[in-house]
């Protein structure tokens, strides 16, 4: 891999962790501030899309317009699930969780969709990501499973780690296999995005202006932050960096996640969280080499 794309994935991480750590702090706004993000992200980088429109770059074909439709539709499904876990839980577990599992769900699938054959390293790799996520949620004692709302987290990190898996392929497809820019892809998700949610708001604009008030600096983070991060990863894949290598180096995020929820948010993060994180990305680089 070029330094110049190990540059972008590592940028991307903390990109990715901070913008998280901003919708975690909006997580009890739901729909709405994931709306409000995504116009602030279709009106931010309008000059960018519209500049590389101008330039007569862009072919268009019915695939490309395809995979369009349905990277807007797992994003969509994506932030959903995403903010809603935010509502129910710590970031230090929805978080890590999330960014984990996609490597870990894409692994089964192919043992059991495609009847590939497991290597030692790949069980490995399934088994240290299993672990990671059960210290993760219990800090190590696995009575706290038992409390109240103790597998929630768990549940929409693990919800949301299934979409990540099927957005990264379809969008990893659409940027190295059909050439299309990453500013271009996701600026079109996120328009996509803005008219499925509108019906949301529409119904009543004026409880979501309410809602919205006090969180809007938020979503301009929010919105600014969270396709530049990704940008960063698509330009990495579309310069030729193996899906294979970006995919688990863009899981150092879960461990500066983990870190800003406990310094800024005030989790109870632990030694056993930050362990957990640290076996969550050992089981995830273990599963890419498999």
């Amino acid at each position: 891999m070029a330094f110049s794309s190990l540059l972008l994935i590592v940028g991307a991480s903390f990109i990715h962790a901070t913008w998280n750590l901003l919708a975690k702090r909006a997580a009890a706004v739901g729909p709405v501030f994931v709306f409000a993000y995504n116009l602030v992200s279709v009106i931010g980088y309008a000059p960018w899309v519209l500049y590389q429109l101008s330039r007569g770059s862009i072919g268009w074909t019915a695939t490309g317009v395809g995979f369009v439709l349905l990277s807007g539709l797992l994003h969509l499904c994506y932030s959903l699930c995403l903010q809603r876990g935010y509502q129910v839980a710590d970031l230090s577990i929805v978080y890590p969780v999330a960014r984990g599992t996609g490597p870990m769900l894409s692994t089964i699938g192919a043992l059991l969709i495609l009847g590939e054959v497991p290597t030692a390293r790949g069980l490995l790799g399934l088994i240290l990501v299993v672990v990671g996520i059960g210290l993760i949620a219990t800090r190590g004692d696995i009575a706290a499973l038992r409390k109240p709302g103790g597998l929630a987290g768990v549940r929409w990190g693990t919800a949301t780690g299934g979409l990540i898996a099927s957005y990264t392929v379809a969008d990893a497809y659409a940027v190295k296999t059909l050439g299309i820019m990453p500013v271009v892809l996701d600026w079109f998700a996120n328009v996509l995005r803005f008219f499925l949610l509108a019906p949301i708001i529409a119904v009543n604009p004026m409880r979501a202006r309410d809602a919205m008030r006090g969180y809007w600096r938020l979503a301009i983070g929010v919105g600014l932050l969270s396709p530049l991060s990704y940008i960063f990863v698509l330009a990495a894949l579309r310069s030729g960096a193996p899906l294979s290598l970006v995919a688990p180096m863009r899981e150092m995020s879960m461990m500066v996640g983990a870190l800003l929820a406990m310094l800024v948010l005030r989790e109870a993060v632990g030694m056993w969280r930050l362990v957990g994180c640290t076996v969550l990305i050992a089981g995830v680089i273990a599963l890419a080499g498999a």
